[in-house]
């Protein structure tokens, strides 16, 4: 029940308008895990959606509330094991190495209505925001509705300059207004020109740690960043736990040099997966 990232209300609203097909999910994944109970994490500034949920647990259902300081990016899957039971799931590895299952409650509601009922996903709640619309707010849309339709309806400003699916931190930057919204859309922010401000140049690293102190997963951005600009994507990958970020943002945010370096490591995840593919039908052809 953590949103993963700023702005974004969806799953806010999620909990206080669809708490019965939330435990209703959660009785089915509690069925297909063999889990003995359910925790539903909640931010500490959401504390109505906490007892609307704590109120409307069904009788005998194993499922719990606990409220969490509000942090960014404590929405991802490997920081909320950590906040809320403590424990840490290692390098690599997948939160079922801590026996743990996490799934968001969009998609347990989800679940909820779809097992009882063979009803699909057919929409989805999505926060709208930012300078470049009028109606902010959350809105129940049909999957595969046109973006730029979306737009229209909440009254977008006619000078957007950029259109965001996802978050700030997160989310992608949109080229194509004709793109539909999917299953996975949680967000859409638009900016108009003079809300974005991008940095005139990029300067050298000058080593002052502040992506390092920023950072989730206790990587090295700054040494990762360095590697990227060599090439050295096995090592970023092998020494450097690579493949561990999860792209929130917090480096890039914070680097007084203004390095995009969640740019970096997006693109040298991307050929690290693209060489592993490779070796594995290489290995498989043999």
């Amino acid at each position: 029940g953590i949103e993963c990232e700023p702005y974004l209300t969806t799953d806010h609203r999620v909990m206080l308008e669809q708490a019965d097909d939330i435990f209703m999910g959660i009785r089915y994944l509690l069925k297909a895990t063999g889990a003995g109970s359910a925790i539903i994490g909640i931010e500490a500034n959401k504390q109505d959606a906490a007892s609307h949920l704590e109120k409307m647990i069904p009788a005998g259902l194993p499922v719990s509330v606990k409220v969490v300081p509000v942090k960014y990016p404590q929405g991802s899957e490997k920081m909320l094991i950590t906040s809320v039971l403590g424990r840490e799931v290692p390098s690599g590895g997948l939160p079922i190495e801590v026996d743990v299952v996490v799934v968001n409650v969009a998609t347990t509601a989800e679940i909820g209505r779809l097992l009882p009922h063979g009803r699909g996903i057919q929409e989805r709640v999505v926060t709208i925001t930012g300078p470049g619309v009028k109606k902010k707010g959350n809105y129940l849309i049909p999957i595969g509705t046109p973006l730029r339709y979306v737009l229209e309806q909440v009254g977008a400003d006619e000078n957007i300059s950029e259109v965001y699916m996802g978050g700030p931190m997160m989310g992608v930057a949109v080229s194509n207004l004709d793109i539909s919204i999917v299953k996975g859309t949680s967000g859409i922010v638009a900016f108009t020109e003079k809300d974005v401000k991008r940095p005139d140049k990029v300067y050298p690293c000058i080593k002052c740690g502040a992506c390092v102190d920023a950072c989730p997963l206790s990587l090295n951005p700054s040494k990762l960043g360095i590697l990227a600009k060599f090439e050295a994507y096995d090592q970023m990958a092998e020494e450097f736990h690579l493949m561990d970020c999860f792209e929130c943002g917090s480096c890039s945010y914070v680097c007084p040099s203004h390095i995009p370096l969640v740019q970096y490591f997006r693109l040298s995840k991307s050929i690290v997966r693209k060489r592993q593919s490779a070796k594995q039908t290489t290995g498989n052809a043999k």
